[in-house]
């Protein structure tokens, strides 16, 4: 669309009495920059800066994720941290306290960042996060004992979750419309990116014959996040963070800098109060349902909002997802693939070499499922892939519990349980891998949204802890009995997915809201309507003014 049409259209309707059903909306213009895609990145200083970020942050989160799992099999680490040798009478509680600690740390952190982003900007949020993930990764070089290791862990992961919500709501916030989605693909493809980098490099340090063999991975991983850090400050503040501080002429030179465009660029202007708008709507949303009520008592009754019974649903769908995400058993792989491989009689060295190939799996069924996620739809995908997940858990569930005794008479179904970890993990990949970081976005309102995705990727850390403890424990004592375990979740998630999960693929607002069996989104239409033409009105009279 032309964006002197678009003002001229929106201009007189910002004066009309009535609005019949042609009346625009922002949510709905097209407001675009030129090109889309890479294309559109690479044209773009700004955008393309804010890309690299995004490819840093991901990998950094992805990079601490991919590094300890060799690690923990590394005589130089065991030596160093007899408390982990598999000698030791605690060592699977021990290993999988060390692993889920970054875990527990990720969800405080993921916790209490929304709330320190709106407060201090969310430039210097991710700058005091990634001031924590430098000082945990230090502690982890540094550490002469098993307690500074895990203390380290756990201050390093506080940075890991801060800056993995952190980096994504920066970009997204100052990204043109047209480019936002690039930008959220090369965010979740760096985080496998990461994890495979940090394999490889442990892999080969691990040569080495001192204790340098872990701490040089470990410190390592503070190179992306001092250039997240530094880097963000290239940057200008998000202009939709100025407007949430009524900095409103802020935020539209803000805006007018990264789109490298004069402020009374008409598109820009659209963009601009299309921003005001949704800030003030939030805002009223807020005073309506909780008049009186002060910051603190505020805070927390929104989080609180999400389990009234209008919610619920939404709620429930937006957390079981990311549940089932993890307990289908990804990070399990992830964090002890050498020795779920060794465990099916697997020489060392094969075990670490099929260990590393776990992500670039990974990574490979990423591009299919990014080009064909929408086309597909979520439903779809939620209850077939629970389903395809489930089938090698529960196959290597009944050959491991009956030729585990001997692997050595039996080496070929050995090499067929390989195989059924790798078709678990295209499965993951092809599935729960994007669907549980994209659902919880779409099934919220606007005004719950920022806490319910929250809500979603702290139950999401959360699960992941209880999986990185647990683990280790299990594969000593259960056996078989671990793939059964998340066979068994994998089932529950697809027959969850049939009896509630939605279709979200290719609707809008008010059709999702339709598919919820509520008006929610009907309800909040009428107010943000009459919000959008108070700020188109009082924004032209201050032009006209000037």
């Amino acid at each position: 669309k032309d964006a002197a049409a678009i003002a001229d259209k929106l201009s007189s309707f910002a004066h009309d009495e009535h609005v019949d059903d042609d009346a625009p909306h922002f949510e709905a213009l097209d407001i675009s920059y030129d090109n889309n895609g890479i294309k559109g990145i690479l044209n773009s200083p700004f955008v393309f800066g804010a890309a690299l970020l995004a490819s840093f942050g991901g990998f950094s989160f992805g990079y601490d994720q991919g590094v300890i799992s060799l690690i923990l099999v590394m005589s130089q680490f065991t030596d160093q941290f007899p408390e982990i040798a598999s000698s030791s009478p605690n060592s699977g509680f021990n290993k999988g306290f060390l692993t889920g600690m970054l875990e527990l740390g990720a969800f405080i952190g993921c916790l209490a960042f929304p709330y320190l982003a709106d407060r201090i900007s969310r430039k210097w949020a991710i700058s005091i996060a990634t001031g924590l993930f430098c000082v945990g990764a230090i502690m982890q070089t540094a550490s002469q004992t098993y307690d500074t290791l895990v203390a380290g862990r756990f201050i390093g992961g506080i940075g890991v979750g801060t800056l993995a919500m952190g980096a994504p709501l920066y970009i997204s916030e100052i990204a043109p419309p047209n480019l936002r989605g690039s930008l959220m693909v090369l965010e979740s493809v760096s985080i496998v990116i990461g994890a495979i980098v940090a394999y490889w490099i442990t892999y080969g340090t691990r040569a080495i014959s001192s204790d340098w063999a872990f701490r040089l991975p470990f410190l390592l991983q503070i190179m992306p996040a001092l250039t997240v850090g530094c880097g963000i400050h290239c940057f200008p503040f998000s202009p939709r963070w100025l407007a949430l501080r009524d900095r409103n002429e802020d935020s539209l030179q803000s805006l007018a800098r990264l789109r490298r465009l004069p402020s009374t660029d008409e598109t820009v202007q659209v963009e601009w109060r299309g921003i005001i708008a949704e800030d003030r709507f939030q805002k009223e949303i807020l005073l309506q349902e909780h008049p009186d009520t002060g910051p603190v008592m505020m805070e927390v009754k929104q989080w609180l909002d999400l389990f009234r019974s209008k919610y619920l649903k939404r709620t429930l769908v937006a957390t079981a997802i990311p549940f089932f995400q993890q307990f289908s058993g990804i990070n399990a792989f992830v964090y002890y693939a050498p020795t779920f491989f060794t465990s099916l009689g697997q020489t060392y060295n094969n075990s670490l070499i099929l260990s590393g190939m776990i992500n670039i799996c990974q990574l490979i069924g990423n591009i299919p499922i990014l080009l064909y996620f929408d086309q597909i739809g979520r439903r779809r995908i939620a209850i077939v892939g629970a389903f395809l997940m489930a089938v090698p858990h529960l196959v290597m569930a009944g050959i491991y519990g009956k030729f585990s005794s001997n692997w050595q008479a039996h080496q070929g179904v050995g090499w067929f349980g390989v195989a059924l970890i790798y078709f678990y993990v295209l499965a993951y990949a092809l599935s729960y891998g994007p669907l549980g970081w994209v659902l919880p976005a779409e099934v919220f309102p606007s005004s719950k949204r920022a806490k319910g995705v929250g809500l979603a990727v702290a139950v999401n850390w959360l699960a992941n802890f209880i999986i990185g403890v647990v683990v280790p424990q299990m594969l000593e004592t259960l056996g078989w009995g671990t793939f059964l375990f998340f066979g068994i979740f994998c089932v529950a998630a697809g027959i969850f997915s049939f009896l509630f999960v939605p279709e979200t693929a290719n609707r809008s607002l008010e059709q999702i809201a339709a598919v919820f069996g509520d008006d929610l989104n009907a309800e909040e239409d009428e107010l943000r309507l009459r919000i959008q033409r108070e700020v188109w009105a009082e924004t032209n009279v201050r032009h006209q003014d000037e």
